[in-house]
């Protein structure tokens, strides 16, 4: 989708768009936000803007109301999709987007410049990152990776598969995601975990996994590789699982960890 003119009232129903608009220094443009949009750090200048609702669940009246000339969402679950056509049908323009990797950020990156009229700000944006991970990648090159779960979700136990900007994470890490299906979110049982026995546990806390319990208080996760070994690491759901700025920062982040003696 094209505009007659650089948008200059944008909502984003989805908080790692509002972090891309902030990193291209576009937060004056964003006229609204959603009920999580203040709970961030990252984000608290758009604690005093108007609120619409929550990002599956947004109030068209009040969105309208707005008046803006752009509104972007996340594609795939059918809800947002529901939402994203009434919309449409009310005349407001909804360009939707799936991020799931590091060049899918790049990409939407991309598109919302051009959008806004900062191709020049969002290609330097790119260029750091790109660099920074090509950093990452370098170090270990040829090195045997380090073998790592990611908990979404515990009980009924959900982990981060390969169609997740999670398994990039771990990947310019130094280390390999034992969840091989190629999906964001996998289902998996207790037996299939002890089977894969991996290195390291990342423990996801946050809107998924508010109070996750400590692997020593599960019976069955106690002799699990990484839990007798001390290599078990609670990390924030915000900057792990969301694919904004702060995704290239829990790359390096978690390669410290991982690798404490390359330091």
């Amino acid at each position: 989708m094209l505009l007659e003119k650089p948008a200059t009232r944008i909502i984003a129903l989805y908080g790692a768009y509002n972090e891309l608009l902030l990193a291209l220094g576009a937060g004056d443009l964003l006229v609204a936000r959603t009920v999580a949009d203040a709970r961030l750090p990252q984000l608290a200048e758009l604690a005093d803007l108007s609120v619409i609702g929550t990002h599956m669940r947004p109030n068209a009246e009040l969105i309208v109301g707005q008046k803006p000339d752009l509104v972007l969402q996340l594609s795939g679950r059918k809800e947002a999709r529901l939402q994203t056509e009434a919309l449409r049908k009310l005349g407001i323009n909804v360009l939707t987007f799936e991020m799931n990797s590091f060049e899918r950020m790049f990409d939407v990156l991309g598109k919302i410049a051009l959008l806004t009229g900062r191709e020049q700000q969002a290609a330097a944006l790119i260029r750091g990152w790109r660099g920074r991970l090509a950093a990452l990648r370098a170090r270990h090159a040829g090195q045997r990776p380090v073998r790592v779960f990611y908990e979404v979700r515990y009980p009924n136990l959900l982990a981060a598969g390969k169609g997740s900007i999670v398994d990039e994470i771990i990947a310019y890490a130094g280390g390999a995601n034992v969840v091989r299906e190629e999906k964001k979110l996998v289902r998996i049982n207790e037996e299939a975990l002890i089977q894969a026995d991996p290195d390291v546990y990342l423990l996801q806390k946050g809107p998924m996994n508010p109070d996750p319990e400590p692997l020593e208080r599960r019976a069955h996760y106690r002799e699990l590789r990484a839990a007798r070994a001390g290599r078990v690491l609670v990390v924030d759901e915000d900057r792990f699982a969301r694919p904004g700025p702060r995704a290239v920062d829990a790359a390096e982040e978690l390669e410290r960890w991982l690798h404490p003696q390359a330091r």
